[in-house]
């Protein structure tokens, strides 16, 4: 989009010179595998010696992915299935060699994870793909390569980064240095996303979203693991195309709710409260309410889930690598469904 709608990338490619070797685009939500091996199969008749990932998140997420093909020579979608997370293969696959430096244009977060997330077509799960070398090598944060995203995909990937600090102040397994980051990422994605909402062409409002995101994501590459907005978030991108951010507008709520009748949960959620300024209230009230006044889907109907998916939903979530570690514990399919409802 950005290709063919602005002048954006003309400009990166004119600033690049004779060190462009050769441009791709086209790469669908939710990062199909078949667009994987596309970009691979450009960057290889390009010889690039290095990727460079304009965009939002699929973009950069199968941009991650690109350096892992090339290096164990694969050009077969159905070849990802060796270097998946979790996979095991006969011999480990050889390690990425090219570095990316990405570029955002929205607000997921990816270009600061050795994780990637890439869909199969044949089952609609989205697998993760797990490196070091898939982090980026380096990342451009410039406000005024936002201002053509759309308004809904912005905000809602806003709120898909709240979801990262929100999972991390949640989780029973984080750190004093991780709560610090998530707090300070909330402080400036809830101004930032507002200040941007209320007027589009607010470069500083931007650039605090940026930097929410920069914070939100420190936990989650220390370690600190993510729970069941995440994980269902995937399901819903992979099984039923619900764009990425919409993922996190319609399930931390939901997901808020459930985890509170955990005593120890219900605790942690304090910060979250704080943080939007109304400590006595509880967080999931205070996340939706902010959510709706972003003009962002509040249910899973709005996302065109219906409950008739909730099932195939529950099942395909259990494999996700977040499923097992929502500080509420998952005991079976059930629980799933309760969180599903909530959010109906």
């Amino acid at each position: 989009t950005l290709r063919e709608t602005g002048e954006e990338i003309a400009r990166i490619e004119a600033a690049l010179g004779d060190r462009l070797a050769g441009v791709h685009a086209g790469v669908a939500p939710h990062v199909p595998r078949p667009d994987v091996m596309a970009a691979a199969a450009a960057a290889r008749e390009a010889q690039a010696d290095l990727i460079v990932a304009v965009g939002g998140g699929s973009v950069i997420d199968c941009a991650k992915i690109v350096p892992w093909v090339l290096s164990n020579d694969m050009d077969d979608p159905k070849d990802l299935e060796a270097i998946r997370y979790g996979a095991t293969p006969e011999a480990p696959p050889a390690p990425p060699v090219l570095r990316v430096i990405a570029a955002p244009t929205t607000l997921s977060g990816g270009e600061f994870n050795p994780l990637a997330g890439a869909t199969d077509p044949a089952t609609g799960a989205k697998q993760g793909y797990l490196h070091r070398l898939l982090a980026p090598a380096a990342v451009v944060l410039d406000p005024a390569l936002t201002r053509r995203t759309p308004e809904w995909l912005f905000l809602s990937t806003g709120v898909r980064a709240l979801d990262h600090a929100f999972e991390t102040l949640q989780a029973l397994r984080s750190n004093p240095v991780a709560d610090g980051q998530a707090r300070l990422a909330l402080g400036f994605l809830i101004e930032g996303l507002a200040r941007v909402q209320a007027d589009g062409a607010d470069l500083a409002a931007r650039l605090a979203c940026q930097m929410g995101v920069w914070q939100s994501m420190g936990p989650i590459t220390a370690g600190v693991p993510m729970g069941a907005s995440h994980a269902i978030g995937h399901v819903l991108g992979g099984l039923c195309g619900v764009p990425h951010g919409h993922t996190s507008c319609v399930m931390t709520p939901a997901v808020m709710r459930w985890n509170a009748e955990d005593p120890a949960v219900a605790a942690r959620q304090q910060a979250i409260s704080a943080a939007f300024g109304a400590p006595d209230t509880p967080a999931a009230e205070l996340a939706d309410a902010f959510i709706g006044r972003l003009g962002q889907p509040r249910s899973l109907a709005e996302a065109g889930v219906g409950e008739d998916r909730f099932a195939a939903i529950a099942e395909h979530m259990a494999r996700d690598i977040w499923g097992q570690t929502n500080p509420r514990p998952l005991r079976s399919a059930e629980d799933v469904m309760d969180i599903l409802r909530l959010a109906a």
